[in-house]
């Protein structure tokens, strides 16, 4: 069965958060994420996934839910760090956010980007450096003409299944999702990519900052039985999160 990571954040909110595994054996680290997907649907997560890093000591957890009230989704972050606290013999939190979807690209015709366990993905993360002044205007600049770039490009790229172009809610930075036929295809655009340049010319007085991170799916929640049920949207009141958090402990 397969994931989905919508085009727009009109009926989903997005939520990633990236590990550094400490433990010797990641099995036991995925298997924990596996309970946190389950804890998470209770709090009306639809979609989850976990991708491992090929080459890297990384770890990310991705979600997906019925969209809600700016109130209610302040009270879903609370709950969902409170959890991730039982994580803390396991690896460390290095980031967390919900995402702005700002769109998608896919070959097939379908509204989101689809993958499934064993599929290879890649992060590609792009912001201007530190010492960069950024103000509201630019922020927008900086935003739609990365977005521009992943549209333009995504279609010239050998490989692509699907993509997705985002953006944290809470700082500058932005990241392209793109599902790749096989590993090979993935590496070859990674080498050979010269979307930096095109952005660096761009913004003159910055400095863009690029990587990509490539990841193995490990994990969707649509493997299970227990997610084939229909959470609908609920309010999430505080006392009902933290009573969920202590159930998971």
């Amino acid at each position: 069965m397969a994931c989905f990571m919508p085009f727009t954040n009109k009926n989903l909110d997005i939520f990633i958060c990236v590990l550094r595994p400490t433990v010797a054996i990641i099995d036991d680290l995925v298997d924990t994420l596996k309970q946190f997907s389950f804890f998470t649907e209770r709090l009306g997560c639809i979609h989850s996934s976990i991708f491992n890093s090929i080459h890297g000591n990384m770890i990310i957890w991705y979600g997906a839910w019925i969209k809600r009230s700016d109130e209610n989704k302040e009270l879903l972050h609370e709950a969902l760090l409170l959890a991730l606290t039982n994580l803390q013999s396991m690896a460390v939190l290095l980031d967390h956010d919900f995402m702005v979807a700002y769109g998608g690209e896919v070959r097939d015709g379908s509204p989101a980007a689809k993958f499934s366990t064993g599929d290879i993905v890649c992060f590609n993360t792009i912001h201007l450096l530190s010492d960069t002044k950024m103000n509201k205007m630019n922020e927008q600049d900086f935003v739609y003409t990365c977005f521009s770039v992943f549209q333009s490009y995504f279609h010239k790229m050998n490989g692509t299944v699907a993509g997705v172009c985002l953006k944290y809610e809470s700082i500058s930075t932005v990241i392209n999702f793109y599902v790749w036929k096989n590993l090979q295809s993935c590496y070859s655009f990674a080498l050979n990519s010269d979307n930096r340049e095109i952005l660096q010319n761009c913004f003159h007085d910055a400095t863009v900052f690029m990587k990509y991170d490539v990841f193995k799916v490990v994990y969707v929640s649509a493997d299970d039985v227990s997610s084939f049920q229909y959470y609908p949207p609920h309010k999430l009141l505080e006392n009902q999160a933290l009573e969920v958090v202590k159930d998971f402990e």
